[in-house]
């Protein structure tokens, strides 16, 4: 048995030939269904500009969520902080913990999550977009959630609301200075696999004790598709890789359907790319994908993991939730 707490972390997708209600109403059926299965926490993560991702609101869309739940955690996974105010964010997310306390994760990233054009459409400022300035607005949110701003502003709801915290990251950066403010920490596996051990590693060694964290906890999030055999976890992975590929050559689109991604005339750079970037992931049978975490978690020793199962068909998402749960990790 595999004794790690494990979540889902969802994109609201867009598949193609459906509707942005189409995804975001899959999402919240995802969200009820894991819950129903035991998985201790659903986010979605914030991304602007893109036709494939619905869950550019993250704060609207957890309170659909939330209300559509009732004991499983939601949260942001995340919210980023470039593109907003802190005070914005502090209302927004005290306002869930008020709505429902004890069920709300407050996810934070550094990065805008869009591209710099959108990422000023957004804030309507250069204020606050730099990596630099990002532990001074940090710290500003923090504070006022503890009632401690220097600014002379209350946030309501938000002063005296306590979500969870978590520090999202991809590098060494947002390791350390979690660590350093003594909150827990998300590293993004699915996408910087190559730096998972080394940021957990700076993450502990700097990690000093604060009123909301004792010790170290760490989450490390990696793509996951589970079904029956092999073969069929491979070609539901593909619409997942083919988007990420086409996000990666600057071509935003919806989700495409797994024929549509068998098809793909990828170039063999394209498949190389797509082969170095499965070595980090989860895909197979039950049997397969138990292999695959056994040694991730032999490498990295989270405190809990976070699966990111990005399948074009909502009953096939649902499968493979079922499959790790049922099969993977019991």
């Amino acid at each position: 048995m595999i004794d790690v707490p494990l979540s889902v972390l969802d994109l609201a997708p867009v598949q193609f030939g459906e509707s942005v209600g189409d995804g975001l109403n899959a999402t919240t059926e995802a969200a009820r269904q894991a819950e129903r299965l035991g998985y201790a926490r659903f986010w979605v993560a914030e991304h602007h500009n893109m036709p494939g991702i619905a869950s550019s609101a993250p704060a609207v869309l957890l309170a659909h969520l939330a209300a559509n739940t009732e004991t499983i955690r939601v949260g942001s996974g995340g919210v980023m902080l470039p593109n907003h105010a802190p005070l914005v964010i502090a209302e927004q997310f005290g306002t869930l913990h008020a709505l429902h306390p004890g069920r709300i994760d407050l996810g934070i990233g550094r990065a805008p999550g869009t591209d710099r054009a959108t990422a000023l459409a957004l804030r309507r400022t250069t204020e606050g977009l730099s990596a630099e300035s990002f532990p001074q607005e940090l710290m500003v949110l923090l504070r006022y959630f503890g009632g401690d701003s220097t600014d002379g502003i209350v946030a309501v709801p938000g002063i005296g609301e306590n979500p969870e915290i978590w520090l999202l990251g991809s590098s060494g950066f947002s390791a350390q200075l979690a660590g350093m403010l003594g909150v827990r920490f998300a590293f993004a596996h699915h996408f910087s696999g190559e730096n998972t051990e080394a940021a957990l590693a700076l993450y502990r060694e700097n990690f000093r004790p604060s009123d909301r964290l004792e010790r170290p906890h760490a989450m490390i999030a990696v793509s996951a598709v589970c079904a029956d055999t092999d073969d069929q976890a491979d070609l539901l992975s593909r619409p997942n890789e083919l988007a990420f590929l086409q996000l990666r050559l600057g071509r935003r689109t919806a989700l495409p359907t797994p024929e549509q991604a068998a098809s793909f005339p990828s170039t063999p750079q394209e498949r190389e790319f797509v082969a170095q970037r499965r070595k980090d992931q989860l895909i197979g049978s039950p049997a397969t994908v138990r292999r695959q975490l056994d040694d991730l978690l032999r490498r990295t020793e989270p405190d809990e993991v976070m699966l990111n199962t990005r399948i074009y068909d909502l009953d096939d998402r649902v499968r493979s939730l079922e499959l790790i749960k049922e099969k993977v990790v019991a």
